[in-house]
């Protein structure tokens, strides 16, 4: 497949390289122009490009950037793309550490409802949810014990069966939640966030927190602002411990 990646972060730089070993095209942008991907597109064998480029005959979009940037891409980016196109939203809010509060997004606290309004298309949400050390390093073949299972969210049919299979081609199991308005429950805070679980507890997580955001959020986005104060006071801490499921 024809892929684009907006964003050259820890994400964006993991899936470019592994789906260039898959056999897939992949042109990768950010915001500082192709010079500074030069390096990085030659050692992974991906084409570093404009953002405008980013977007050009492809059948899959990629955008993984920091959610406050999301506003900064140019307005008319996705105007005129066929009905086809697939654009995943790998994006996560963190008001405390990095995005700074975003009121809009906080009205209705889903995020990726949020970016669909900014982007001006329909996203499916996936890749959000894994650190990209998982993504690198614990894919497995398809049916191997322990399998790491994402979860998967959108309003679109058919643009899931692809992510399916991309995700798949990575090494991961992966699990509709529904509709891009339910993508709260793969949000930070949730209790699916990055914690690398298999197929089967994944769903019995999902289940557990129901289907109302409403009745949710609070316990949500307050684990998440606990979080983020705890990793702003010692990340390596924090991160030995929410590995350790200690938090």
């Amino acid at each position: 497949m024809n892929i684009g990646i907006i964003g050259a972060g820890q994400i964006g730089s993991c899936l470019a390289s592994k789906f260039v070993k898959l056999g897939h095209q992949v042109s990768i942008a950010n915001s500082r122009g192709p010079a500074s991907l030069k390096q990085l597109a030659g050692e992974i064998g991906a084409e570093a490009t404009t953002v405008e480029e980013a977007v050009k005959n492809k059948e899959v979009i990629i955008v993984t950037i920091p959610q406050k940037n999301v506003p900064n891409l140019p307005k008319e980016l996705f105007k005129d793309l066929p009905e086809d196109v697939v654009i995943i939203d790998t994006c996560n809010y963190y008001p405390r550490l990095r995005d700074g509060v975003i009121p809009s997004l906080e009205q209705s606290g889903i995020e990726s409802l949020w970016v669909q309004e900014q982007l001006g298309i329909p996203v499916i949400k996936v890749f959000n949810s894994i650190f990209a050390a998982s993504l690198n390093d614990l894919g497995k073949p398809k049916g191997a014990k322990d399998r790491i299972a994402l979860a998967v969210s959108g309003d679109n049919t058919k643009a899931k069966e692809v992510v399916f299979k991309l995700v798949d081609d990575l090494g991961f199991d992966t699990f509709d939640i529904g509709t891009i308005a339910q993508s709260w429950k793969q949000q930070p805070g949730s209790s699916i966030y990055c914690r690398d679980i298999t197929l089967d507890e994944l769903k019995k997580r999902v289940e557990a927190m129901g289907t109302e955001w409403s009745d949710m959020r609070d316990q949500i986005t307050g684990k998440h602002h606990d979080n983020e104060a705890q990793m702003e006071a010692d990340f390596t801490t924090w991160l030995k411990n929410f590995k350790e499921n200690k938090i």
